[in-house]
């Protein structure tokens, strides 16, 4: 039994996974919310015999589905979380929410989970007919958005014995990764005060503004002192009530402190602790750090990103309708001049000739063909929970174009696409090229041996430490990623 017998089951199967997609598009579920879209996918798992655990490691809203036994051990990851304030009109050439501040999938998370589990379909069907040994896991993780959903997974436990770990992205072009990300952690500092008379007695007051300003103001003299990769980002939550005439009692800023690796963001964030310290001395005020989430770097196994660049190039990019292009034109266009951000990315990964080839799709709508495969990666200065997952087994995942040519992440134009038929095609795209690949892997052992051997090689030594501490529960606060 060859890929093409697994690609004819992931069409076969397209309708109830496109459907799917849809339905978790409709629900829209902020991080750890998501119940609605967890029993979709549950469902669909059940209806095609995956034995289903749900509140997977202690997360009420992360699940796995099984099927088959012994090794290899292959997990496939899912995501389903919205982001808040992105409610749109599906098919719409313009900003027009239908529900002011109603959630919408802006990164495309309804074609993630379900394209993942379409994968899985695959290879379920793979394992029955062909009756090699094999295990394929689809896991269920909520909360990527701001609530690092994978880590919490992986502190309990989730993702151990795994032989490999396959993922993807909704994206604007077509790719195999294989670079890193940043670590992160995010973390609210509560200051509390004495509230008094402002005018009358001023004195008798002890301001938790002021401390959170003197603490905001020694973090940006910090930023001189850190690796010039690091990002400290801040968001003013609560500046302690709307009257001027009073001392404010409270005040609350939620900090996200990112770095290449996870001992960096470590450091950053004590030597940021002592400035909130410092700033409640000062005032006389008190602080309280509660510590929200972390994620780990991003470790790429370029090993399996080959495999997936392979079957990706393999199958070939979709074919578009009239209708569908006229879609994506009409949203490129609305994007203005920063849409070529993403090609001219790629382009500076490549010599000279290869350089050429990729700018040529410049001004196109939809980009229809394949990065070529870097096998050194860039960092990007973002942050994904893969990271955490990546520590544990070796991790490869890919971008799809599904949405218009510049497409913005966390946009309105990203929900907009979210149910058209260029997201429809690109998922199942997504769904074979991973599938492909798990094949691949099953049918050349050597394939995780040498996955295995370049993951060790990379983290020299280091050993995974979840970098959320003991105590800390999911939850979402803000949605940074």
């Amino acid at each position: 039994m060859g890929k093409q017998t697994v690609w004819e089951e992931i069409d076969k199967k397209s309708a109830e996974i496109l459907e799917a997609s849809d339905q978790i598009w409709g629900c829209a579920e902020t991080a750890f919310t998501e119940h609605q879209s967890m029993k979709v996918l549950c469902e669909l798992l059940r209806k095609e015999g995956f034995q289903v655990e749900e509140g997977l490691a202690g997360v009420e809203t992360a699940f796995k589905g099984t099927f088959g036994s012994g090794k290899p051990v292959i997990g496939f990851l899912g995501e389903f979380d919205a982001l808040s304030g992105l409610d749109q009109e599906a098919g719409a050439t313009e900003k027009k929410q239908l529900h002011a501040g109603a959630p919408g999938h802006g990164c495309g998370h309804n074609m993630l989970g379900a394209a993942s589990l379409s994968a899985a379909l695959g290879l379920k069907r793979y394992l029955e007919e062909t009756k090699k040994s094999g295990t394929v896991v689809y896991f269920g993780c909520p909360g990527e958005e701001g609530g690092s959903g994978k880590a919490f997974m992986a502190k309990g436990g989730a993702f151990s014995g795994l032989d490999a770990a396959i993922t993807w992205h909704p994206g604007d072009l077509t790719r195999a990764d294989t670079g890193s990300s940043l670590a992160n952690y995010q973390v609210a500092y509560k200051f509390y005060g004495t509230s008094a008379h402002a005018g009358g007695a001023p004195h008798l007051g002890r301001s938790a503004l002021d401390a959170l300003e003197l603490m905001n103001m020694g973090v940006q003299f910090l930023r001189e002192h850190v690796v010039p990769e690091a990002r400290i980002h801040y968001a003013i939550t609560n500046t302690g009530g709307y009257s001027p005439n009073v001392v404010q009692p409270y005040a609350e800023v939620l900090y996200l402190i990112r770095a290449p690796k996870n001992k960096q963001v470590e450091e950053i964030y004590r030597r940021v602790n002592k400035i909130a310290e410092g700033a409640a001395h000062m005032t006389e005020t008190r602080v309280e750090i509660d510590f929200v989430k972390g994620c780990s770097n991003l470790v790429s196994n370029k090993v399996i990103a080959k495999k997936l660049w392979e079957n990706l190039t393999e199958l070939g990019a979709p074919e578009y309708t009239k209708e569908e292009m006229e879609l994506a034109q009409a949203i490129h266009d609305s994007v203005g001049e920063s849409c070529y951000e993403s090609i001219e990315k790629v382009a500076k990964t490549c010599d000279k000739e290869t350089k050429k080839e990729v700018l040529a799709h410049r001004g196109e709508a939809m980009y229809r063909f394949v990065a070529p495969f870097d096998p050194v990666g860039i960092m990007s200065f973002g942050s994904t929970d893969v990271g955490d997952v990546s520590w544990n087994c070796p991790t490869a995942q890919a971008y799809v174009a599904t949405w218009a040519a510049g497409t913005p992440g966390h946009s309105w134009q990203v929900v907009s696409q979210g149910k058209s038929g260029l997201a429809h095609k690109g998922l199942i795209y997504a769904a074979k090229a991973m599938a492909g690949a798990a094949v691949d892997l099953i049918e050349d052992p050597e394939i995780i041996k040498e996955a295995w051997a370049e993951m060790e090689e990379t983290l020299e030594g280091d050993t995974y430490h979840c970098p959320i501490p003991d105590g800390c529960r999911p939850r979402a606060i803000g949605m940074t990623k």
